[in-house]
């Protein structure tokens, strides 16, 4: 997607979203596949490795978005939005946000909503997995803000 992006505007900006202990982080941000600090609640990236549809993306920026901040985003969507998303769709929300934060007013930022919650409801929507994970307040905050 990003490559197909910047074809058609080299002036896009794509920025990676992956949890702290991300390989991919570390591989935009320096070159070198590393993983580094512990794992995360977010299915399917984090990954230790780099893809082949990696290699060579066009990837300006890596952010780092905390289960914290992915889950109160999550509860956020369904409260505000009536999203229900799953903790991937948390983390590329939260990182669209602070990119939208750190550009200011007059530009357009684009994420995905990659995923539902239905396939969660035993985990990130469930109380008692939340404070056994410790983000049973991350969840409140997003449900109550």
């Amino acid at each position: 997607m990003a490559a197909y992006l910047k074809s058609r505007n080299p002036a896009v900006r794509t920025v990676l979203a992956d949890p702290p202990g991300s390989a991919l982080y570390e591989y935009i941000r320096s070159g070198v596949p590393r993983v580094t600090g512990s794992g995360s609640i977010t299915e399917g990236i984090g990954i230790g490795r780099v893809t082949a549809n990696m290699q060579d993306a066009p990837i300006d920026e890596a952010l780092h978005v905390t289960d914290d901040e992915a889950v109160q985003w999550v509860y956020r969507l369904l409260r505000e939005e009536g999203l229900f998303v799953s903790s991937t769709s948390g983390v590329n929300v939260a990182a669209a946000v602070r990119v939208a934060r750190q550009l200011g007013p007059g530009h357009v930022v684009v994420t995905v909503l990659c995923d539902s919650g239905a396939k969660y409801l035993s985990r990130l929507f469930n109380r008692e997995w939340l404070a056994q994970k410790g983000l049973l307040e991350a969840a409140e905050a997003g449900a109550a803000a």
